[in-house]
């Protein structure tokens, strides 16, 4: 049953824009089309609004299931909390991570990512004395290859004519590092392989590895937590909260439960939604958020993808990896466990990232390519107000789809014996490294369930359960489809697609989609705000 996100709405029939989809993307725009005085109507097919922003509850616990640090939100100018704060009326708060946000873990050797770019390049130089200049040189190609992004980006929000005259001049300087991977630019200043698999410590926040990785994204991803990271005051689900009031002011609403069966489109125009119970709702325009491949495989009638041949497009990328979580509810307080704010990444010793992903890919038995363990409880301040003597740990690693594909038919929390045991296999190894690294919390965990592809195929609704959408290789960014405008007027696409991948880009794709809607210069008004 279609319901409000927060209370019975009055709902007509024709709104000024219909968003698909209720992920960061998507609440953004939606924010910013409210601002601009529209009546914004945003379509969530699950019983939560959010996307990856949105958490869920069980057995007396609460778990954010994709927010588990934002940076740039602690410096008031910075554009990241700007944007924060125009789409939620400054009413998202952020908690400081304090000094360390980040523990690349090395077989048994430990390594700080400090807050501060002159206190992470100091931090580094400690670790490696004889690097000083790669580690300086490093940290301004960073800054250089961010610069040549802003350009870039902007050109997808170009009208045609524009992008014809001046769109590929704003972005020639950005290929220069887009076409390269990670590796290549970082063996570029460096032979020093134990730096490099360092610096790429974080490359789970974007999903390929170094090899495969362009470098802007592994740039974009290393400047955005440079002053440290942040958690949202009262958990993530505040995001989807702040927004709502924002998109109601104006008449807007966001609906839960309302699952879109169709775009539709009359005479190459896309003039509404048709829903899975038959209800058509109408819009001047049409903005999907729920990702190209969804978009243009389940959402657009297939006579109409081939006429304007959408689905080759489709053929030009990837999809990103998948994973699994695994969350833990824990008794005991932060305070009383001792965890720490600080997220710990942790790779074997022998191989590079590379390697070790190739050789868990081939055998899933063999060590994980990269384990990630986040404290949410403990970075939240107002999490001993709703849940006194608890805690959760979330722990995250990559696992192919392809394990579970045999149960994609069944049903959410249906799958059977095997599938179970095998989900239950990974549990444990998963525990173990965490009773390694903490051992004070063995005999504390009072529940604790993992997270497959399926998962997050049933909830964010990405065919092969990737969790970033698209892959970040460097073909990726050479693909001038992957921009909010279509060929099919007045449809739009917004998200972590037309971007890059995590949280903080997707907002910025907000920005964007608004941008090419409005024919404003969006981010001005922004950071005049």
């Amino acid at each position: 049953m279609i319901q409000s996100y927060k209370k019975n709405p009055t709902l007509i029939k024709n709104y000024d824009t219909i968003v698909i989809g209720s992920g960061m993307g998507s609440l953004t725009t939606a924010a910013i089309l409210a601002k601009e005085g529209q009546k914004v109507l945003v379509l969530e097919r699950h019983y939560t609004a959010g996307g990856f922003t949105h958490v869920f509850k069980r057995k007396g616990f609460e778990w954010d299931v994709g927010i588990h640090y934002i940076g740039e939100v602690q410096r008031p100018t910075s554009v990241i909390k700007k944007l924060f704060d125009y789409i939620s009326d400054s009413k998202l708060q952020w908690s400081d991570m304090g000094e360390v946000y980040d523990k690349i873990i090395i077989g048994d050797k430990e390594y700080d990512f400090v807050k501060g770019t002159q206190n992470f390049k100091n931090k580094l130089i400690e670790y490696f004395p004889d690097e000083k200049l790669a580690i300086e040189n490093y940290v301004k190609l960073v800054f250089k290859t961010i610069k040549t992004s802003q350009k870039f980006y902007i050109s997808k929000a170009l009208p045609s004519i524009l992008n014809f005259l001046i769109g590929k001049k704003m972005r020639t300087p950005f290929y220069n590092y887009s076409d390269k991977t990670t590796y290549e630019v970082l063996k570029s200043i460096t032979d020093n392989e134990e730096l490099i698999k360092v610096l790429t410590g974080q490359y789970g926040d974007y999903g390929l590895p170094p090899k495969k990785s362009s470098f802007v994204m592994h740039a974009a991803v290393a400047r955005h937590y440079f002053g440290g990271g942040s958690f949202p005051i009262g958990g993530s689900s505040q995001i989807a909260k702040t927004i709502d009031s924002v998109i109601e002011k104006t008449g807007g609403t966001i609906l839960i439960s309302a699952d879109v069966q169709e775009i539709i489109i009359s005479n190459k125009t896309a003039t509404g939604v048709k829903m899975s119970d038959g209800k058509i709702f109408s819009a001047k325009k049409i903005i999907s958020g729920t990702g190209i491949m969804n978009t243009y495989n389940k959402l657009i009638p297939s006579s109409i993808a081939n006429k304007f041949n959408l689905k080759s497009q489709l053929q030009k990328v990837n999809r990103s990896v998948s994973h699994a979580c695994l969350y833990i509810g824990l008794n005991g307080s932060p305070e009383e466990l001792k965890l720490p704010k600080t997220n710990y990444w942790i790779y074997p010793s022998d191989l590079d990232h590379d390697e070790s992903v190739d050789r868990y890919l081939k055998n899933i038995d063999h060590e994980f390519p990269v384990v990630y363990i986040s404290f949410p409880s403990a970075k939240d301040p107002d999490w001993n107000n709703r849940y006194p003597g608890k805690s959760t740990i979330d722990i995250i690693t990559l696992v192919p789809y392809e394990i579970f594909e045999p149960w994609a038919g069944s049903k959410w929390m249906k799958r059977g014996k095997d599938y179970t045991n095998i989900k239950e296999k990974i549990s444990q190894r998963l525990l173990k490294i965490l009773y390694d690294k903490l051992p004070q919390v063995k005999g504390t965990v009072s529940h604790y369930e993992l997270s497959t592809p399926l998962t997050t195929k049933h909830f964010i609704n990405y065919d092969k359960g990737e969790i970033y959408g698209l892959d970040h290789s460097p073909k990726r960014f050479r693909q001038e489809f992957l921009k909010p405008r279509t060929p099919i007027k007045n449809l739009f696409l917004t998200g972590q697609d037309i971007v890059t991948a995590g949280v903080a880009a997707a907002l910025f794709s907000g920005v964007i989609t608004s941008a090419a809607i409005t024919s404003k210069n969006i981010i001005k008004k922004v950071m005049n705000s």
